[in-house]
């Protein structure tokens, strides 16, 4: 270590170096970055490492280096800090696979045709016919002349023509050296196949894997990679976090130990219990354990102050607080009536609801610009030209309409803005929403026939105050000091405050502080263990300086114990409110 080497620098290099031989002996690696460790700067390194190596053979013979992302954002970053230099292919797997495939038109084809997913839109187009595919839109269509596949097409068909030795040594010669960010968030069954078709097999390209296995929190990743021809290098580095934070996180995970850039930097970790709260928790599968909502809104403001009595800065730009619960996350930012209405948080939360997504896509937008009085994006926001409004009697019933509307925004339920939709037709509603309207209008609840889900949903979904729409999208478009594990994967706070409660039929982070404690994890919890303890570790390892845990669900003694052990006995304490 040379005297101007932080200890966190020292791991840095020395796991730079570890790479770097790697490439030299032509091995494919896996470079496990803990959190804060810096694992896009050891791949933007690594990168500019095999530029200066392989400038101009891969120039003189066509060839390139394949970075593959998890994310536009990710392509964006490195693109920028390797200068777009033209022998670096950097994209997202999706760009990637289909750059592989496009191009074998006969065989998309054939394995089209075997898709359970097309097999309905084929038979309604008459077959393939000549038709050619593509990959654009990114949703299913047969148009004239070509089909247009869906994204969970792409990666599927690039798995079986995989099997094509012929194919494999196009991407091959093509591709020579592959880097995959995020490597534990990448499609499990495209992984899989990559290690049975390439990796130790001879004239396969050399594969770099990047990311953390601790930081997957996406269900369909592959997760820890472990292949004998691949080598693990443990980037032992932490430059985001204090040393108090990091003791923890150590004692946390003592297979992959960070050392920090600054050990004297101030810091300090609190954790909250809720177990001297007397009255009745709730029940049920779901929600076992937890305080009442108001309960637990009166905690977080209780833990909120102690924090300003810290010192805490509490504006968003300092301060993340991380709702691992989201029906606090609604109460809190005032949509919990709307996630109430649904059985399945997707449904909100990723706008898997037609008429929850033209709401928030469509129709806000467009009363926003109408509001500022820019028509022409108003009507762009409804995602049409604009219309020709000859006659000064056309203008005035738009501007009728829209009046209204904002009026009924303010004051309205959802159904109210609905109906005036329907009856308006400025805009217009998609025709499966209307049709989903007519049905729940037209529902005979004498007829013996059971109300489905999507009635029961859109019954419900009607009653609640059209404000909670507004509150929604402002939380989805990251208006709020609030934020869910998924947006915030990456990131970095001054401080964090983390509220761990119950209320997702996957998370428990009780039971998962008790298996952490137990001598050995049963095999039927062991994903489910996994899944509790990196959306924690990720959590947890956000802030710079000040991290505080909340919980407002009951925790055992085991829960206790296993929580001293990881934070130290002097940072936890009862919360009293």
């Amino acid at each position: 270590m040379s005297n101007h080497e932080s200890p966190a620098e020292e791991a840095s290099r020395i796991a730079l170096e570890g790479v770097f031989a790697c490439i030299q002996a032509g091995r494919s690696f896996r470079l496990e970055a803990g959190a804060g460790a810096g694992k896009t700067y050891s791949l933007v390194e690594a990168l500019k490492y095999l530029i200066k190596r392989h400038e101009r053979d891969f120039m003189r013979r066509g060839q390139q280096i394949a970075c593959i992302t998890f994310t536009n954002v990710a392509k964006d970053e490195i693109e920028a800090r390797t200068d777009k230099h033209p022998i670096i292919y950097c994209n997202t797997n999706h760009s990637f696979c289909w750059l592989l495939i496009g191009s074998f038109q006969k065989q998309l084809k054939a394995l089209v045709q075997q898709m359970p997913a097309w097999q309905d839109k084929l038979l309604e187009a008459g077959g393939i016919g000549d038709r050619g595919v593509e990959y654009s839109l990114g949703h299913r269509a047969v148009r004239e002349h070509v089909l247009s596949l869906h994204h969970d097409d792409v990666i599927p068909l690039t798995i079986s023509l995989m099997e094509n030795p012929k194919f494999r040594r196009i991407m091959a010669d093509r591709f020579p050296i592959i880097l995959i960010d995020e490597y534990q968030d990448t499609d499990k069954a495209w992984v899989e196949a990559l290690r049975l078709r390439f990796l130790g097999q001879p004239n396969s390209p050399l594969f770099g894997f990047f990311g953390d296995h601790w930081q997957k929190i996406y269900g369909n990743g592959c997760g820890e990679l472990n292949d004998d021809a691949v080598t693990p290098i443990g980037k032992k580095a932490n430059f985001r976090s204090v040393n108090a934070i990091v003791e923890c996180l150590n004692r946390m995970r003592p297979a992959l130990p960070q050392f920090v850039k600054d050990p004297a930097a101030p810091g300090r970790v609190r954790i909250f219990h809720t177990n001297g709260w007397g009255g009745q928790r709730q029940g049920g599968q779901h929600w076992g354990g937890d305080l009442p909502s108001e309960v637990a809104h009166q905690a977080l403001e209780a833990t909120k102050a102690q924090m300003v009595a810290d010192g805490w800065d509490l504006a968003p730009k300092q301060t993340k607080i991380l709702m691992l619960t989201h029906r606090v996350l609604a109460s809190e930012q005032g949509y919990s009536n709307l996630a109430d209405a649904f059985r399945y948080n997707d449904s909100y939360l990723k706008k898997e609801d037609r008429l929850i997504a033209f709401l928030i896509d469509v129709l806000e937008p467009a009363a926003d610009a109408y509001s500022a009085k820019r028509y022409g994006a108003m009507f762009e926001a409804m995602g049409g030209t604009v219309p020709l409004l000859k006659r000064q009697a056309d203008k005035a019933a738009w501007v009728a309409s829209f009046d209204r509307l904002l009026e009924l925004r303010e004051n309205g339920s959802i159904g109210d803005v609905v109906d005036h939709l329907k009856a308006e037709q400025r805009p217009r509603l998609p025709d499966r929403v209307e049709d989903l309207q007519n049905a729940l209008a037209a529902f005979n609840p004498e007829a013996g026939i059971e109300k489905t889900r999507q009635l029961e949903e859109l019954e419900k979904l009607r009653e609640v105050s059209y404000s909670e729409v507004k509150a929604l999208r402002k939380y989805l478009e990251g208006y709020s000091p609030f934020e869910t594990k998924h947006g915030v994967k990456g990131a970095e706070f001054e401080n964090v405050l983390v509220v761990l409660g119950r209320g997702w039929n996957q998370y428990n982070f009780g039971e998962m502080l008790e298996l952490a404690g137990a001598a050995a994890i049963p095999a039927a919890k062991q994903a489910t263990f996994e899944r509790n303890r990196n959306l924690f570790y990720v959590a947890c390892s956000r802030p710079k300086r000040h991290l505080t845990l909340l919980f407002t669900q009951e925790l055992s003694a085991e829960a206790l114990t296993k929580l001293q052990e990881w934070f130290g006995p002097a940072s936890i304490e009862g919360l009293a409110f």
